[in-house]
């Protein structure tokens, strides 16, 4: 075991945090959850008729520090250690087992398990008692559940798609844990102070913040093929905010975000605030611009944006559990080895990716939440589609995990993204790219093009009884006149389309590639994720109008710039 793993610590490069390896059995949570789950699964293996044929220990040992600050004052100042405990049970066979699709209007599929907080010191008397107890109650869950799948698969239809319920896997062994980084508060207190005084003189920001955070996540993994896997990672997030209200109501808000794996490498206070100037200058033009109006017409979708566009667009629906679900709209189940996007793009799924140029990428680990090594997965290749997103649930001819089976705490795992990252042969420089939006317009007999610089998320459709569309709101853009007029702020709209349309509308991308990193909210909970994309040009998208209360802004300004009320 010990050669195993060096081999393995050998071929993967240490990582800002990392702990160096030592040999596992000096972990007193690693040995308790090796323990306990060997007692587990030699008594319960054949406790009942229906057996237990998979038992995996997931715990989450969390380091986290906090400060924010609002008008030059810490309102938040918080250090907090937390271990978590999940315990994956499956009864009956891989080909069937207890996390088998229900169907049926009145069937129930959620994703949700009950997870137990563990002891933060190391007693093992006292760690071996939670996972003793939560094994209890996830074995007793599954037992129920298992009959109730093959109560339901006796009276409703066949599956289209016949996979197994589970791919066994092979045994692996790592240790890396991630160090909680030295935080000097002092520093960060002061800094949060300054910074966020510098959004009081303005009248029309009527709430603001800037905050740090700190998280350390270890995961330690066991299960009964053999696995032990302790695996860190450090996540660093400097950001600040700023909200107004529009005279007709509509609120408005800007979030700067910069993440890193250590302190060292966030900017320094100087370049944030160069950044808050610009993005209070530019929250005071959208306040006072027109409501937008419907539109359809060309559009360009800036490279941070468009990482967000394809996570939301195309890397939800191309996660494998979608293509056999009953449940989804299954939009390319059935389209391997057809195009699905213009022949100059591909895109692949890269959670062993850990940096893009300079930039820490969050949806970087080196195994996923079923204990499978995380993988390069190629998803469309020259506009085809070659694979998808795959966990241990396999699905028609594609059987196997390619390490992308995740999850938060308290959830079952399905299969999800980590790095998302698509690339173009057909490229322009910024500067092209603009006068070729310009043509499109022209073109297109509009009076302007848009121009979508930053999206706050959004949503896309994947169910079956709804219709297979997307939704994502441009927090940031403006409208680029064919006349040569200047440009001007946009407020107050979504992008909407359906995938297989949109898509093909893409005519060109921009030459350089922006890292966007966040975490992303599906049924098996919140993970980081990131998305690489360079600009995408649109010969055509449709907007909507967002939805917006009908409050007045304050009546009184802010007392710190009411100079008049005193």
């Amino acid at each position: 075991m010990k050669k195993l793993l060096a081999v393995i610590l050998l071929v993967v490069p240490c990582l800002a945090g990392a702990q160096p390896a030592q040999p596992p059995q000096t972990d007193p949570l690693l040995e308790a959850m090796k323990a306990e789950l060997g007692r587990s699964m030699e008594t319960l293996r054949a406790a009942e008729a229906s057996p237990l044929y998979y038992l995996g220990y997931e715990a989450y040992d969390k380091t986290s520090y906090s400060v924010s600050a609002q008008a030059g004052s810490l309102y938040n100042d918080d250090y907090r250690r937390s271990r978590l405990l999940d315990v994956d049970v499956r009864i009956g066979s891989p080909a069937l087992d207890n996390t088998h699709e229900m169907k049926g209007r009145e069937a129930s599929n959620s994703k949700r398990q009950e997870a137990a907080a563990l002891p933060v010191e190391n007693d093992p008397a006292a760690l071996r008692s939670e996972l003793w107890n939560l094994t209890d109650k996830a074995y007793k869950a599954a037992l129920d559940q298992y009959a109730k799948v093959k109560m339901n698969k006796s009276v409703t239809a066949e599956e289209e798609d016949k996979s197994d319920d589970f791919t066994p896997g092979a045994p692996h062994v790592f240790y890396e844990k991630a160090v909680f980084p030295d935080v000097n508060k002092e520093k960060f207190h002061a800094m949060a102070r300054r910074l966020s005084e510098k959004f009081k003189p303005y009248d029309f920001i009527y709430d603001a913040a800037v905050r740090l955070s700190v998280d350390t996540v270890n995961r330690y993994i066991v299960n009964s093929e053999g696995s032990s896997i302790v695996t860190g990672n450090t996540y660093v997030r400097l950001m600040y905010s700023l909200y107004t209200r529009t005279p007709d109501g509509m609120d408005l808000s800007r979030v700067k975000i910069y993440d890193s794996d250590g302190l060292t490498d966030l900017p320094s206070e100087t370049e944030i605030a160069r950044d808050m100037d610009a993005t209070i200058a530019q929250l005071k033009a959208q306040r006072v611009a027109a409501p937008e109006q419907p539109y359809s017409g060309p559009v360009l979708v800036e490279s941070r944006a468009a990482g967000v566009f394809f996570h939301e667009i195309l890397g939800h629906r191309l996660e494998g559990h979608r293509q056999k679900s009953e449940e989804s709209g299954q939009t390319f189940a059935k389209k391997i080895g057809q195009p699905i996007m213009p022949e100059f793009l591909s895109v692949y799924d890269d959670p062993s990716q850990y940096r893009h140029g300079k930039q820490f990428l969050r949806g970087f680990y080196r195994y996923d939440d079923e204990g499978t090594p995380a993988q390069k997965a190629v998803l469309v290749e020259n506009g085809v589609l070659k694979g998808f997103l795959m966990g241990r649930s396999p699905i028609k001819n594609f059987s196997a995990s390619n390490g992308h089976g995740r999850r938060s705490e308290g959830r079952g795992a399905v299969a999800r993204m980590g790095n998302l990252v698509a690339v173009s042969s057909k490229t322009l420089s910024p500067k092209d790219l603009r006068q070729r939006l310009l043509e499109e317009v022209k073109k297109a007999k509009k009076a302007y093009g848009l121009v979508v610089s930053d999206i706050a998320g959004g949503f896309t459709i994947t169910d079956r009884y709804l219709p297979q569309s997307f939704s994502v709101n441009v927090t940031m853009g403006y409208k680029v006149y064919a006349d040569g007029r200047p440009d001007e702020p946009v407020r107050g709209l979504n992008l909407i389309g359906t995938p297989l349309q949109t898509f093909s509308r893409i005519l060109v991308t921009g030459d350089e590639a922006e890292a966007f990193n966040g975490t992303c909210g599906a049924e098996s909970g919140w993970v980081p994720v990131s998305a690489v994309s360079p600009s995408l040009l649109f010969s055509e998208m449709e907007t909507e109008k967002v939805q917006k209360s009908n409050a007045k802004p304050p009546v009184l300004k802010p007392p710190f710039t009411d100079k008049e009320g005193k």
